[in-house]
């Protein structure tokens, strides 16, 4: 009987338990459903021992994290915002000068200076050209959806395409890049056409910041673009591949800022690494091609 009595007591004490964790349970449960998005309120609880106390220390480090990213999501909103508004004047800066070079033209009875009129409108509305292309080609680097083509592909042939395609620049400037290849059969898993995006932009930015011709050096798996700049003292290096950055001595240029962060983009989709490094006035950026699987085999 008193064996029995005993049983009897601890399968109501384990009822009582099991009720009491429900109840609590419940309580949490319902605090989190009706929490505000945005409330600063912390779960706690009411039940003795290590277990509960260790379920609401993590639910609040799961509110705390949720929080942290909520408001990183909301202050890269904001800076995006004031991107789209700087870029959007950059671009409307070239349209209003090439709607007044355009209608000085209409007036113009000299067919000199009317050619010179409708010239100096061609050439902003390239720069808008420019703008609206280094925008598309970044939202197509970031975009998450986008399928890379990645398979072996001989790198030297597509930086001389590159470099090709750039020689009516370098001539117009009376530059000759020095590039000092160590490696001419150098294969890498990359997209061609994001690989060929990635020289562009670095040639382009070296062609439009840079204060001399740039050397480009190949050693190893990586491949690093190096030129003399007018301002070392304007670039933040840290900033140098966020979107829209552009060093206050390149602010009167046309530019998007966009093609760093371009370069960026793709590099990290194809598992490459792109770093920078300022020595005095010559501007390093490097592109670092992940290590040959089969070399280490």
């Amino acid at each position: 009987m008193t064996l029995a009595l005993g049983m009897g007591a601890l399968t109501l004490c384990a009822f009582a338990t099991v009720v009491l964790y429900g109840r609590e349970l419940r309580r949490m449960a319902a605090f989190l459903r009706g929490r505000e998005r945005r409330s600063n309120g912390r779960l706690s609880t009411e039940m003795p021992g290590p277990g509960f106390a260790a379920l609401a220390r993590a639910v609040n480090e799961t509110l705390d994290d949720a929080e942290a990213e909520r408001r990183e999501a909301a202050a890269e909103q904001r800076q995006f915002q004031r991107d789209l508004a700087s870029l959007s004047h950059d671009i409307r800066t070239p349209l209003m000068g090439a709607k007044g070079y355009v209608a000085l033209a209409a007036d113009e009875a000299d067919g000199e200076r009317r050619a010179h009129y409708l010239g100096a409108a061609s050439t902003r509305l390239d720069d808008m050209e420019g703008l609206l292309d280094a925008l598309f080609a970044y939202a197509r680097a970031t975009d998450p959806t986008a399928a890379l083509d990645l398979r072996p592909t001989a790198v030297m042939p597509v930086l001389a395409a590159v470099l090709t395609g750039q020689f009516p620049a370098f001539e117009e400037r009376g530059w000759e890049p020095e590039v000092r290849i160590a490696d001419e059969s150098l294969t890498v898993e990359a997209d061609e056409e994001a690989l060929a995006r990635i020289f562009e932009n670095l040639i382009s930015n070296a062609l439009r910041y840079g204060a001399a011709a740039p050397a480009i050096t190949q050693k190893g798996r990586a491949i690093t673009f190096a030129n003399v700049v007018e301002d070392p003292a304007a670039l933040d290096i840290d900033r140098l591949f966020e979107r829209f950055y552009r060093a206050d001595a390149a602010r009167a240029r046309s530019g998007a800022g966009l093609g760093l962060a371009v370069v960026a983009s793709l590099a990290a989709a194809q598992g490459m690494e792109v770093a920078a490094a300022l020595e005095g006035d010559e501007l390093a950026i490097t592109l670092i091609f992940p290590a040959d699987d089969a070399a280490l085999a």
